[in-house]
């Protein structure tokens, strides 16, 4: 075991006693979780202590979710605690989602004793063997002794190079016993990651930009992670460049600003999909050329060099294979790139923006002639009209908002200008059912001072509504917006487009009143039903309502209503479906 350093004069203490001074030493301010038997001495020590906040979840799925939602908008891992058997198990798909979203969680399960585990005990679960192929680092910690350096480097690796889930699993014995206590400083991490980036590689970088004549930024989450939403806007000002983001990158640059084509891919705008089937040169900065975006590899960027900004080795030439490879830290590798561009003369600078005046008006065309669009005329409330409604009642000004997985996902996307980083909330590349409603929750136990709107489907809120007694209990003024359509929207969608209108297992049969249910939970509970009323109601429920009051607002929409553009699965983005 690696040598140990230690703070102050060592003592005996319980592993209970241990973990909560680690994790205080960790700068831990807040846990989401559930008790169970073999952690209940950890929880013991956590209320007598009282320096950190536990957020008392209803389901574990809710408590990852909520963890995942807190260190979005952070950039600090989020922190789970439960107990062995199905508290870990229920964990397993919020740490499957913060694996495919780069998320940093600190999962802490609770295990049987050592001296029981492999005899089927009562709520046994090989939890680290479960989430192995979808964490970071996992391990069992099967002597109190080990216990503080485990927890400093799981949560360190957790929060190194691209972020992601670990899972420490912590048997009963290993929190009860008592030994000498020293927390362990500066582990040494493996060096995994490359931070800084190669300089020839950047340089020639740079060489390839000034050179193009048809290029485009395609950013993704690697942008809000890096903390690079400055360096990036900083060369969009410098060159002149369009950008495009993915779904997970959507506020890594101001969704309001004229050089923002829109988000890219399946169901991105006409224009950033025509964009980069037409450049000449692709810079994608944090994004891994995931397949909603790229569809079918052998139709994207077919004319583009492309340039690959990624602190993760194994996501360069995974995909798709690239000229430029730069393995780094988007921030750093963004801030030498601009290093390097103050030393180019201003005259070089000056005639590359005017080379590709001729892009941007092939551009502003694609944009004028296919804009997003839906029938305003029409009688029903169509979705797009919530969303747009609520963007002019909140100008996106200090609002967080969550999405849950759907249609409504990306109508959100599409029309909702995100305007700073982790600001956005979302299931990107495990796309989760559930995730929107915690995830707010999370959010604003972090950043109490902003407005959190979570965008939902009927589907996905069903799927963890108990958490509406966490936000009561909490007190905490999220707004949900119920899109309400009957049915699985975005299965309905394709049921109508590829399955001849066949809604196999899509429409629900039975959904119960949502007004009701929010008062039940002791939460404000409004319905929409009318065009007449949305704008109205949208305002009082959003603005008025007392900020310490969870609000659930059940708008009917129209179930016939499509996502449009869509790119068809694997045909090439010039084919791409408008209405």
């Amino acid at each position: 075991m690696p040598k140990q350093g230690h703070i102050g004069d060592s003592k005996k203490m319980s592993g209970a006693k241990i973990i909560l001074e680690t994790l205080k030493h960790l700068g831990v301010d807040t846990i989401f979780g559930i008790p169970g038997g073999v952690v209940l001495l950890l929880y013991d020590e956590l209320m007598k202590d009282g320096k950190i906040r536990h957020i008392l979840t209803r389901h574990e799925q809710g408590a990852a979710h909520m963890a995942e939602g807190y260190a979005k908008v952070t950039g600090k891992p989020g922190v789970v605690l439960v107990t062995s058997g199905p508290g870990a198990t229920n964990t397993i798909t919020g740490i499957a989602d913060a694996y495919m979203d780069s998320v940093p969680l600190f999962v802490m399960t609770g295990q049987v004793p050592t001296y029981f585990i492999g005899n089927d005990a009562f709520q046994e679960t090989d939890a680290t063997g479960i989430s192995r192929m979808i964490t970071k680092y996992n391990s069992i910690v099967k002597r109190t002794e080990d216990l503080a350096f485990e927890l400093v480097k799981a949560y360190n690796i957790s929060k190194s190079g691209r972020p992601g889930p670990v899972l420490v699993d912590i048997p009963k014995d290993v929190i009860s016993n008592e030994v000498e206590f020293n927390i362990p400083e500066n582990i040494k991490l493996p060096e995994k990651y490359k931070a800084d980036g190669n300089d020839r590689q950047i340089e020639l970088a740079v060489e390839m930009l000034l050179s193009s004549e048809r290029p485009i930024i395609y950013g993704g989450g690697g942008i809000i992670s890096s903390g690079a939403s400055d360096e990036l806007e900083e060369i969009v000002n410098i060159l002149g460049i369009p950008v495009t983001l993915t779904l997970m990158g959507l506020g890594g640059f101001d969704g309001t600003r004229p050089e923002f084509l829109g988000m890219l891919g399946m169901h991105g705008t006409y224009t950033a999909n025509m964009a980069i089937n037409n450049s000449d040169l692709v810079f994608a900065v944090g994004s891994r050329f995931d397949d909603r975006v790229t569809g079918n590899v052998e139709y994207f960027a077919p004319l583009a060099k492309i340039i690959h900004i990624d602190i993760d080795p194994a996501s360069i030439s995974k995909n798709v294979d690239i000229d430029v490879p730069i393995v780094g830290d988007a921030k750093v590798c963004l801030g030498k790139m601009l290093n390097v561009l103050k030393d180019v003369p201003k005259s070089k600078i000056k005639a590359f923006r005017e080379r590709i005046s001729n892009w941007w008006a092939k551009i502003r065309e694609w944009q004028e002639k296919y804009p997003l669009r839906y029938d305003k005329s029409a009688s029903l409330i169509k979705p797009q009209e919530v969303i747009e409604a609520v963007y002019e009642i909140t100008k996106g000004d200090k609002v967080i908002i969550s999405t849950d997985v759907g249609q409504h996902q990306m109508w959100v996307a599409q029309y909702y200008k995100i305007r700073e980083p982790r600001t956005f909330l979302t299931s990107g590349g495990l796309g989760t059912m559930g995730f929107g409603f915690p995830a707010i929750i999370g959010a604003k136990i972090a950043k109490p001072d902003y407005l959190g709107i979570c965008f939902s489907g009927d589907g996905s809120f069903q799927m963890n509504l108990q958490e509406l007694s966490v936000a009561v209990e909490q007190k905490l003024g999220v707004k949900v917006i119920i899109f309400n359509n009957g049915a699985h929207g975005m299965v309905t969608q394709w049921q109508r487009k590829f399955y001849g209108r066949r809604y196999a297992a899509s429409i629900f049969q039975v959904q119960p009143d949502y007004q009701k249910l929010a008062e039940s939970f002791g939460a404000k509970g409004y319905k929409i039903e009318n065009r007449s009323e949305l704008r109205e109601k949208l305002k009082k429920a959003i603005k008025e309502e007392p900020e310490d009051i969870p609000v659930l607002i059940d708008v009917k929409v129209d179930p016939e209503e499509d996502v449009y553009p869509m790119v068809p699965p694997g045909s090439p983005p010039t084919e791409m479906l408008i209405s």
